[in-house]
């Protein structure tokens, strides 16, 4: 049976000077990508038309990128030092000067806080890095595993969950000393428990699935079963769960620095200047407030966020 191509070759051969004419895009499909490349790129872009939809949660998303970027330009954007004491003006209320006003050693209240937006996002984002290292990678081998393995893990995740979060903070705190390294530490590990929950949930509903049982049947190891088809499709939760845990980390260490235990002056951080600042509520309310309302918007945000992207990762909902 002749074909297209054989009639080309033939016409070639018959007119050897003339070139053959190009094939029509009808004919000759252009290049697509790999399929698997293309349903990633297809669903992660079906997620952002969904949180864009979102009005509440784009709100939460453009205040966190506001105050990521507050925090990077720190340096530029604060009007004065957050080392800068002016003995002459303690506790003076929100002026053109000091349009925050300042606090008990007259250092003005809106160079802290901004300073302060890079101390608390540094905790949470890297105290919730440890905790996902750490959760996800005993919740993995508990899924996957399970048996004998998966009860030994499991049984200690459980005596970490009786403990109270806080209360295990502050006993790695108190046991370590404070500082920024021992209070990241302290609240990534006393979180550990509910990455590795959520990460072994995943892992048991889908280790099953018809896709791991192919890949079984190939050949593949279970380290790339794991990190190649297991693990992507165990995201959209992890991601949850981190946006949240961003916000829990941030009151964990303000609460931790509020009671004496967390990062010591003269580093600004919320949780330390709502402390200093709450025996003069009375005679200066600002020292203690604009710290609180710092910690209140960043935790509104990230949890507005994180709401926002439980919804577009949820394939359930047909927005």
């Amino acid at each position: 049976m002749r074909t297209e191509t054989d009639d080309i070759i033939q016409s070639s051969d018959e007119h050897p000077g003339e070139l053959p004419e190009k094939l029509s895009p009808d004919e000759h499909p252009p290049l697509t990508p790999a399929p698997e490349l293309s349903k990633r790129r297809g669903q992660w872009g079906e997620v952002w038309r969904r949180l864009r939809k979102n009005r509440t949660a784009m709100f939460g998303l453009a205040v966190v990128l506001l105050i990521i970027f507050t925090a990077i330009f720190a340096d530029v954007i604060a009007p004065y030092s957050f080392r800068v004491q002016n003995l002459d003006r303690i506790a003076e209320a929100p002026s053109r000067d000091h349009l925050l006003g300042t606090d008990d050693l007259g250092r003005d209240i809106l160079s802290r806080i901004i300073f302060g937006a890079r101390v608390s996002l540094q905790v949470g984002f890297i105290a919730v890095s440890i905790s996902i290292i750490l959760g996800g990678t005993l919740g993995a081998v508990a899924g996957y595993y399970g048996g004998r393995m998966d009860n030994v893990i499991m049984r200690v995740m459980d005596v970490l969950l009786a403990i109270p979060s806080i209360l295990l903070a502050i006993a790695i705190v108190s046991a370590f000393g404070g500082g920024i390294v021992n209070v990241m530490i302290a609240v990534g590990i006393s979180y550990i428990p509910v990455y590795a929950r959520i990460v072994k949930a995943s892992f048991i509903s889908i280790k099953e699935q018809e896709f791991i049982e192919a890949a079984r049947a190939v050949g593949a190891r279970d380290g790339r079963i794991i990190v190649r088809h297991i693990l992507p499709n165990s995201l959209a939760p992890i991601i949850v769960q981190g946006t949240l845990g961003v916000a829990t980390a941030i009151l964990s260490a303000a609460g931790l620095s509020f009671i004496g235990l967390g990062i010591q002056p003269p580093t600004p951080e919320w949780g330390a200047m709502l402390s200093s600042g709450r025996h003069l509520i009375r005679s200066a309310w600002h020292v203690a407030t604009f710290p609180g309302l710092a910690i209140m918007l960043t935790i509104f945000a990230l949890n507005l966020l994180g709401d926002g992207l439980r919804d577009a990762l949820d394939p359930r909902l047909k927005q």
